[in-house]
């Protein structure tokens, strides 16, 4: 079966009491298949990301490899449910991966034993934290990882002036304790918005998708300080890959070096920035491809 022909599933499971919607792609063929079943990738998007905005192609090349794969919405972003809207939480993002999860094992078909967890940005950190002592997780790729907020922080200073980042560390105050305050995801250099490193407004309006919403809650830079999973990489007992851009302007290269480290990862380098690995752009094919090498070499 090509890429082409591999189709999804709408479904939902329940996080916290709160519906998130999913998509459940099968995967194409027995070249993974145990008697157990096939394994099984749980993936998830970035800072304010939705499954409709450029996860599909990686999720399509998995499947057609043989593995099925949920793709899923953290709750209150996207087709998921929940309120607030469009507001960040590293607990609840996390507790949403986890079951996830746990929706993943039980699909028809798939071994709950062989758990992947894959992640893209403020989610390749996620996936760290939530493969972090578990021994039914088999693989974890980690893309463009973000696994140090405080790192970040110190790594925008760079790249946005004093009067940016203490604008926006006031409207987080604002939001923290009065009515929530929202900001754009990204908004054009100098402006006000989470990302606006030049360059940025345009390469994630490229791949947003239907369901995205160029807002966030502004307590988002007080979550991100709190995001640390490079803490507990050298708890991950899985073999782990870590995909880094070398010319990341959003997630520090060094942080994901150290995580990989902790995690004794394999380690695959691309020379461009942090929204160059996404289809239509130069390095996607190669990150598939290594991708797909990586699980299918762990895995079979």
């Amino acid at each position: 079966m090509t890429v082409e022909q591999i189709k999804h599933d709408d479904l939902t499971f329940v996080s916290g009491g709160v519906e998130c919607a999913a998509w459940h792609f099968t995967g194409a063929g027995d070249a993974l298949a145990t008697d157990a079943g096939r394994p099984v990738v749980v993936m998830a998007h970035g800072l304010a990301g939705t499954m409709d905005s450029g996860l599909q192609p990686f999720a399509e090349a998995l499947a057609a490899a043989g593995l099925d794969v949920l793709a899923f919405d953290y709750r209150g972003f996207g087709a998921s449910a929940g309120t607030p809207r469009q507001t960040v939480s590293m607990v609840g993002q996390l507790e949403d991966y986890r079951a996830a999860m746990s929706a993943a094992a039980r699909l028809p078909g798939v071994d709950p034993q062989r758990i992947v967890l894959w992640g893209v940005s403020l989610a390749g950190g996620h996936v760290i934290s939530a493969a972090a002592q578990r021994d039914d997780v088999a693989a974890v790729v980690a893309l463009t990882p973000l696994v140090d907020g405080l790192a970040a922080g110190r790594y925008a200073l760079e790249t946005h002036t004093k009067a940016e980042i203490l604008r926006s560390t006031v409207a987080g105050f604002r939001s923290k304790i009065g009515k929530p305050v929202m900001m754009p995801v990204v908004a054009p250099a100098g402006q006000f918005g989470a990302m606006t490193i030049e360059g940025s407004m345009e390469d994630y309006l490229a791949i947003a998708g239907p369901t995205w919403v160029n807002e966030i809650d502004a307590t988002v830079g007080m979550e991100l300080g709190g995001h640390r999973p490079v803490k507990s990489a050298g708890e991950v007992r899985c073999p782990a890959l870590f995909q880094v851009a070398d010319f990341d302007r959003s997630a520090p290269l060094q942080s994901s070096m150290k995580a990989a480290f902790a995690a004794r990862a394999e380690v695959r380098h691309y020379p461009c920035d942090h929204f160059d690995v996404y289809a239509g752009k130069p390095w996607h094919d190669a990150v598939v491809t290594h991708q797909v090498a990586f699980l299918t070499r762990v895995l079979g």
